[in-house]
């Protein structure tokens, strides 16, 4: 432990929070330096840099293009769904950027407004998030083939003026049309976008409503042909850059929305001190810009840094086997690799003895980066094995932005402990508490909480929704972020986090609300109650499993019936949430006061020890449940 300059690192924070963030944000390039690191009379629970001028665009391109690097690559464009390698320079994508900054502005965007970004992983998909950025812009993305119904519920929520989409996205064989998808969803919503920005896609042209749609390639070549171009439009660091929806567990979203200020220097601080990477190295994170993750460490963060990052239109196996990732990191000489535990598990599944690998040299390859799900052991231990470099799980959610415990590789790695995320970064007080909000004892499950206030980068607030944010996040525990997390710290400070608290779970690293998932399944006509909970999955960390109690006198076939509602949850929520399983049940175990015990069910469904709950209205049904289970070749059977 002594090597890791950690413990004096998070010292240092800890001592004087504020020099502490106020040396990081020297890191930026800023329009007017902030003379406030910290105002905790602003916002929820104060804003970091309250008075400080900034464009975030302006610190990703522009600042290293003037700076004599323009001919550096920035991003490397890697599909093996489309045959396509392109390297774009820092100079070539500042100006790329700075077309589609100019298009966004004749389509009468201006500071503030609202852009839905519903897009594959192609390059134009960066430049468009950028774009935003330059011209400032709020920028939505939505994971591309989102299903219409939760699109038009994003819609509805931000209110945009644009929609920048594509024709069709090219998941491992399947080309999915989007236009159908993004025409259903803005008939649903109640507001309309003035124009949408369609990308033609060779592998499925899509046709374009007149009036609204207008050609991406079209209206490029128009923007070049008058040499439009668009300059930095300066913004407050308290400004929000972009909103990410997360699941609620109401079923509406949760618009988090990110700053400007406390972003940039959140992201820059973490690319050295936890990444250990250097710019003009090349780092791939293997994630979705649909996600979080895909914001900070597909764009923002790499490129704020100076590094060169891939963006890979594919998949772990099957795009074409399951040395795809090996062929990526050695094809651009990769010094470090993030992606989520399910990916791993895949490739672990389909070449065990790592064969594929022996095909690569990965030369400059240094780490492996785990985020997303709970990296399990096993699997982490076999990455460990065939790569021979450090693999390093961390923690944090769409909320926080980046990393809440991890293990610093910048600072000189601590020693890893399989199964726990390591130690809490600085601007992060980790506590685990009781009901009570009583701290526990080391060891002890309990809920995680985060010391208020959230570090630069965290969300400030809910898009437009403070007394939501206030509701679902800070009520609770007062003084501390709700997680929403269980799970404990052991006698040296690390952290391990152990599962969900709440009806939140996570399929192959995206977070899916159960609770959104028993809403269709109650609007089946058949269905009187129902249950979803996850179960554990060695392929996905975990897989939903639906529960439902027929309605008196519904005299049809349940595995009819059943074969609808996985279907009803393709089409209400998407593909996304693997639900395939539905078990038809007699009655569901509650406790008196009429509560569903969804979490001795998910014991008994993950085969897990579980003990009769002393509020149990009727012990037996739990027996019926097991039976149940242990029927479709699920758990232990109780």
């Amino acid at each position: 432990m002594d090597a890791s300059r950690y413990h004096q690192t998070y010292a240092q924070w800890r001592t004087d929070p504020e020099g502490f963030w106020r040396e990081a944000a020297e890191a930026i390039d800023w329009i007017e330096t902030p003379k406030a690191v910290f105002d905790g009379a602003q916002g929820v629970y104060g804003r970091w840099f309250p008075d400080g001028v900034c464009n975030t665009c302006y610190n990703a391109l522009d600042r290293h293009v003037e700076a004599g690097r323009g001919q550096q690559a920035a991003l490397i464009y890697d599909s093996p769904v489309t045959g396509q390698k392109i390297t774009y320079t820092y100079g070539r994508m500042l100006s790329e950027v700075q077309i589609l900054g100019a298009i966004l502005t004749d389509f009468g965007i201006r500071k503030g407004d609202t852009v839905i970004i519903y897009m594959p992983m192609v390059p134009e998909a960066v430049f468009a998030m950028l774009a935003c950025a330059r011209i400032g812009a709020v920028h939505s993305v939505v994971f591309g083939g989102f299903a219409p119904k939760e699109l038009a519920t994003r819609i509805d929520d931000c209110k945009p003026k644009l929609i920048l989409s594509a024709s069709c996205g090219i998941e491992g064989q399947r080309v999915i049309a989007y236009k159908p998808l993004l025409d259903e969803a803005i008939g649903l919503a109640a507001h309309k976008p003035d124009n949408c920005m369609i990308l033609q896609r060779p592998q499925c042209e899509a046709r374009l409503t007149d009036g609204r749609d207008h050609d991406w390639r079209k209206t490029w070549e128009h923007a070049v042909h008058y040499a439009k171009t668009s300059d930095c439009v300066p913004v407050k660091a308290t400004d929000p850059l972009y909103i990410l929806y997360t699941s609620g567990t109401t079923g509406i979203p949760k618009g988090v929305v990110r700053d400007n200020g406390g972003h940039m220097v959140a992201l820059k601080w973490s690319m050295k001190n936890l990444y250990n990477i250097d710019p003009g190295e090349v780092w791939w994170c293997a994630s979705d810009i649909g996600w979080v993750v895909g914001h900070s460490y597909i764009v923002y963060g790499p490129l704020l840094h100076g590094a060169t990052s891939v963006m890979y239109e594919g998949k772990p196996v099957g795009t074409p086997d399951a040395g795809a990732f090996w062929r990526v990191i050695s094809d651009h000489n990769a010094v470090a690799l993030f992606t989520a535990p399910t990916a791993f598990r895949a490739i672990r599944k389909e070449d065990p003895d790592a064969k594929l690998l022996k095909q690569y040299e990965l030369k400059k390859f240094r780490a492996l980066f785990l985020a997303g799900e709970r990296a399990d052991p096993p699997t982490i231990e076999w990455a460990e094995e065939v790569l021979g470099v450090p693999v390093i799980d961390h923690w944090w959610q769409t909320e926080t932005g980046w990393c809440i415990a991890g293990n610093p590789m910048g600072l000189g790695l601590l020693p890893v402990k399989h199964g726990s995320a390591t130690v809490p970064m600085p601007g992060y007080q980790i506590d685990v508490v009781d009901e009570a909000c009583k701290p526990v004892p080391a060891n002890k499950i309990g809920s995680i909480v985060i010391k208020l206030p959230m570090p630069p980068g965290a969300f400030p607030t809910l898009w437009q929704n403070d007394e939501r944010f206030k509701d679902a996040y800070l009520a609770e525990f007062p003084g501390y972020y709700k997680t929403a997390d269980a799970g404990y710290k052991d006698d040296d400070g690390y952290v391990f986090v152990m599962g969900r608290t709440d009806d939140i779970i996570n399929v192959a690293g995206h977070r899916l609300s159960t609770g959104g998932m028993e809403e269709v399944l109650a609007s089946h006509k058949d269905v009187a109650e129902c249950a979803v909970l996850g179960v554990r999955d060695q392929l996905k960390g975990e897989v939903p499993c639906g529960f439902i109690v027929l309605k008196a006198g519904v005299e049809r076939d349940p595995a009819i019936i059943e074969k609808e509602i996985v279907q009803l949850v393709r089409d209400k929520i998407g593909p996304v949430a693997a639900f395939k399983l539905v078990i038809t049940v007699a009655r569901l175990p509650k406790t008196r006061s009429g509560k569903i015990l969804r979490g001795t069910m998910k014991k008994i469904a993950d085969g897990d020890q579980w003990s009769m709950p002393a509020t149990i209205d009727d012990p037996a049904v739990l027996g019926e449940i097991g039976d149940a289970l242990k029927g479709h070749g699920v758990g232990s059977g109780g």
